[in-house]
């Protein structure tokens, strides 16, 4: 594979993400975290010197990294990291050390067995000062031989829920020397004298992190896709049941209830898709921007990749599991795809960030949005509809007197409906703060005692974004008879999303009852609707055979007769009597 990406020129962080997956199917493998971290974060982070003289050994696989951030404990509060480096003047080292076994560094990819070198996150001592985290390029084994360094205790974690493939791994410092070239110095820097100089923004050492975060949404839709489309394929092909006495038992895909388990998820992941490439769009135009030296959109990149990788992980990880489930009892066999395509997945609602931290870092962001926008300040980006609150647009006010204007089949309504939505849960978040600071409350006791306030806002803020940007996608399709099917698909998604959050649209009086009703009404009529396309809206995904990996899912439908040649292949079928019946079964017969 390296060398093929040597023959094609691969250089770009994103296209060596994008061919790695293509080459292993979607399947994790221990170089993951060299090509998908190390390698971007050597580019984003290292000066030009640095990148010269390990980049280029670290393409040629002569170095192999890994990104050493998460220890035992401690996780998404990176803070409260404990690694330290600290700066040794006579010598011009870095020491680095690993002070308490919470502070062994555990789960980095391809740490166990694989990595020669990590890049290791850890608080920075100089001149007698903490100065926060930095992240610095840590030779573990050496060159060669393999061995662990002299100070490096390394190794494998153990078995997991999956990613069996990955070598995950611990790593313990003790007193470890670098030189201080070692420091990725791009932004911070430490001098030869130990004089220490700030980044323009302590969130550019989370820039990796915000790659990563940024293209997890579109891993999402992508896992979010292909459950959909083995559930779909096969509910065409599976037959069950009477829907009338005496005629044929009809495709359970024709059950109203199928369809509402299926449909939504498809529409789902529509929708990630287009928030995906989004993300992706934003994150090169504000990385431009930075390598510019405009950080003014730094902080929104970081609270929209870390709101969205939450919302987006949560939903499409519980919509695999609904896939699997709609699937009956194939579902739960490995030859349907879809266990492999959930124990694959489900880490990424608590790596690179647990999903309730990020949606609070998300809140952080809104609440300071808010704060200046309530104080006339106008704020930008997909915070823009805070900026009413200083125009007093947006006012709490009985529902009676409250005139009812949307309507349920306009999607530009409904856009509507969720920014006041989001827009109403940030301002309650916000009171909500407030009030528990007048009690005289500490700032970490009030936010701590508002947090299930703040998780719901940010995830409001969250589905705003989506539907938004889902409707915005439809201006620029101009195929007809396209536009009218993705048009149907955004309808359900903003639909269904309003059903399953019926008290926020009522208790904002953004919806009546009679509406809720009507919505609910709406999206049973959707389904039918939504059911001739179905099959072509997953085939459309584009998956070959190869990389579905399922049985129930296969493009020719030819599932039951796949299905038993596959269970032939078990390794228990290899012979006729398995030798437990001689060692134990014949023995124990023979004594009754």
């Amino acid at each position: 594979m390296v060398m093929k990406m040597r023959d094609y020129g691969i250089s770009d962080p994103e296209e060596i993400y994008w061919f790695n997956s293509c080459v292993h199917r979607g399947r994790p493998e221990p170089l993951d975290l060299h090509l998908g971290m190390f390698l971007p974060t050597l580019l984003n982070q290292a000066t030009s010197e640095q990148q010269e003289r390990f980049f280029i050994p670290a393409w040629n696989l002569e170095i192999i990294g890994t990104y050493a951030q998460t220890e035992i404990g401690h996780g998404s509060h990176i803070r409260g990291l404990e690694t330290t480096a600290t700066y040794d003047l006579s010598t011009q080292e870095f020491v680095l050390n690993s002070p308490t076994v919470t502070s062994v560094k555990w789960w980095p990819g391809g740490l166990g067995k694989t990595s020669n070198h990590a890049i290791v996150l850890a608080q920075l001592y100089t001149q007698g000062q903490c100065r926060g985290l930095h992240a610095f390029i840590v030779p573990i084994r050496q060159m060669g031989t393999h061995e662990p360094l002299p100070g490096v205790l390394v190794g494998d974690i153990g078995p997991k829920f999956g990613y069996d493939e990955v070598d995950n791994g611990y790593l313990k410092l003790d007193n470890v020397r670098i030189p201080r070239e070692n420091m990725l110095m791009k932004y911070a820097k430490v001098e030869p004298d130990g004089t220490y100089v700030k980044p323009p923004s302590d969130k550019l050492t989370y820039g990796t992190m915000v790659f990563i975060r940024s293209l997890i949404v579109g891993e999402s839709a992508r896992n979010l896709a292909k459950a959909s489309t083995i559930a779909i394929r096969y509910s065409a092909v599976r037959h069950q049941s009477e829907l009338k006495p005496g005629e044929p038992e009809p495709q359970i895909l024709d059950y109203q209830t199928q369809q509402y388990k299926l449909f939504p998820l498809l529409a789902t992941a529509y929708a990630f898709h287009f928030v995906g490439e989004y993300m992706k769009q934003t994150y090169h135009r504000i990385t431009g921007d930075i390598n510019q030296g405009d950080l003014s959109q730094l902080p929104e990149l970081h609270a929209l990749s870390a709101g969205l990788k939450a919302f987006t992980t949560w939903v499409a990880n519980a919509g695999i599991e609904q896939c699997r489930m709609a699937c009956g009892g194939h579902g739960y066999s490995r030859c349907s795809g879809l266990p492999d395509i959930y124990v694959t997945f489900t880490p990424t609602c608590t790596y690179e960030g647990e999903n309730t931290v990020m949606m609070l870092q998300t809140a952080r962001f809104l609440i300071k949005s808010f704060t200046q926008a309530s104080a006339g300040q106008l704020v930008g980006g997909m915070v823009s509809y805070l900026n009413d609150f200083s125009h007093r647009r947006i006012q709490p006010q009985p529902v009676a007197a409250r005139p009812t204007v949307v309507d349920i089949n306009d999607l530009l309504c409904l856009v509507e409906a969720y920014k006041l939505r989001a827009a109403r849960l940030v301002e309650a978040a916000a009171k909500n703060l407030q009030t528990e600071l007048k009690c005289r409350k500490s700032k970490e006791d009030a936010w701590n005692d508002t947090s299930i306030d703040l998780v719901r806002a940010s995830d409001a803020h969250c589905h705003y974004v989506v539907v938004k940007l889902f409707t915005a996608k439809l201006s620029e399709v101009t195929d007809t008879a396209v536009h009218s099917v993705l048009s149907t698909l955004c309808l359900m998604y903003a639909l269904y999303g309003i059903s399953k959050n019926t008290g926020d649209f009522l208790q904002a009086g953004l919806l009546t009852e009679p509406q809720i009703f009507q919505v609910n009404q709406r999206v049973k009529e959707l389904l039918s609707i939504i059911r001739p396309n179905a099959v072509a809206l997953v085939d459309a995904f584009d998956f070959t055979d190869t990389l579905l990996a399922s049985v129930l899912g296969r493009y020719d439908g030819n599932v039951y007769e796949n299905m038993f040649e596959w269970a032939k292949k078990s390794p228990l079928n290899k012979t006729e009597v398995h030798e437990s019946f001689h060692k134990y079964l014949k023995p124990m017969q023979s004594k009754l």
